[in-house]
C-alpha cells in the first residue's frame, strides 16, 4: 500500500482562532500561531507538516470552512 502525504492550507484571514481544528487532528500537526492575522485572531498552521496524513479531520470540523487538506502519495525509495 502507497504512503500518503498531506498538506493542509489555511485562510488564515478567515480564521478566527477557535483551535477546534488543533484538537481534532489526530497526529498533532496543527498548532495556533503567535502573530494574528488582520482581525486580530491568532490562525491555525503546520506545526508538524512531516504527521499530516490528510485524513481531513480538520478541515471537516472547521466552522468557517477556511482549511483545506490536499493528499499525495509519496515517493518511494528503492
Amino acid at each position: 500500500m502507497a504512503a500518503v502525504k498531506g498538506r493542509v492550507v489555511v485562510d488564515i484571514e478567515r480564521c478566527k482562532g477557535c483551535a477546534v481544528c488543533v484538537a481534532a487532528c489526530p497526529f498533532d500537526v496543527l498548532a495556533m500561531a503567535r502573530e494574528v492575522n488582520g482581525k486580530g485572531y491568532h490562525f491555525s498552521f503546520m506545526a508538524r507538516p512531516e504527521n499530516c496524513t490528510g485524513c481531513a479531520s480538520c478541515a471537516l470540523v472547521c466552522p468557517d470552512s477556511c482549511i483545506t487538506v490536499f493528499r499525495q502519495l509519496k515517493k518511494q525509495e528503492a
